[in-house]
């Protein structure tokens, strides 16, 4: 019984963000050239499905044996002061709280071999589009939510908080992959339109827009990026196995450190890249 509400629930769930996104992506496409049966649709529908069948939960379990540990080492004093505070207060916070916490720990993802590992997994799609958006390896996405969540568990969110969080930077998540360039005009500035995140999957790997809501964050670190056109190709450099199961098993398996010739070739790359847009996205690593 279980197992089929899980099934219908993912059902639900592909048909919910197919009704909402797919109109948009068919009204603003970004590469007009581009449908739904696009190559390798069939990757990105098992991890669609394989997030909402199996990953979440896993997710989810993790948080759960965390969360009393985090709750005693949290003052009373904290938690009393943020229960005071108006709903959508305490809603603006944590979606303030998340979006600094989400920009340092993607930037430190594309810095660390280790963690670039699992990433690179979401970084291999080559098309982008909502369903693009749940290519993600579950080692990554326990790490993106721990990140996130822990400390604003620590600091006495109500779980009401968390979960509307939840909701909306999942949502916007699969807006910023979609096949989608809106017209938003001045509003760039505040919110983090489609294309920046398009600049993202561009196939350098320090291709900066690392922000998640807004790009305040890039804008004040020297990461943001936003040339007129879309990138002409997204992905990873290295070889990546086309199959759901090829990816998820790709982290662990043995790599070989790249020539000084081809690292020297890539990093004279990046560098003449930043120099064209006039970005530093070669800035000192991050502070621990």
């Amino acid at each position: 019984m279980d197992l089929a509400w899980h099934v219908a629930g993912a059902g639900a769930a592909f048909l919910a963000l197919f009704a909402i996104f797919r109109p948009l992506e068919l009204a603003f496409p970004a590469k007009p050239k581009q449908g739904f049966f696009r190559p390798h649709w069939q990757t990105d529908l098992c991890f669609l499905l394989g997030q909402y069948l199996l990953f979440n939960g896993l997710v989810f379990w993790v948080l759960a044996k965390l969360s009393p540990w985090i709750h005693i080492a949290t003052p009373d004093a904290v938690r009393a002061w943020v229960a005071s505070l108006n709903v959508w207060v305490q809603l603006l916070l944590v979606i303030l709280t998340g979006d600094v916490l989400i920009y340092w720990a993607h930037r430190v993802q594309h810095r660390v071999d280790f963690l670039w590992r699992f990433h690179s997994i979401h970084h291999s799609a080559e098309h982008l589009d909502w369903l693009a958006a749940h290519r993600e390896h579950p080692v990554d996405s326990i790490y993106t939510i721990l990140i996130v969540n822990i400390p604003v568990f620590a600091l006495g969110f109500p779980i009401a908080a968390l979960a509307q969080f939840a909701a909306f930077r999942g949502l916007w998540a699969i807006l910023i992959h979609s096949n989608v360039r809106l017209p938003l005009g001045p509003l760039r500035v505040l919110l983090g339109a489609p294309e920046l995140h398009h600049w993202h999957h561009d196939r350098d790997r320090d291709s900066g827009n690392y922000a998640n809501v807004s790009p305040l964050m890039d804008i004040l670190f020297g990461t943001y990026r936003r040339p007129d056109a879309e990138p002409e190709a997204y992905g990873v450099h290295e070889p990546m196995p086309p199959s759901y199961l090829g990816q998820l098993l790709h982290p662990f398996r043995r790599r070989h450190a790249p020539r000084l010739d081809e690292r020297a070739k890539t990093t004279a790359a990046s560098t003449d890249g930043c120099t064209r847009e006039g970005l530093d996205l070669h800035s000192p690593p991050v502070p621990s």
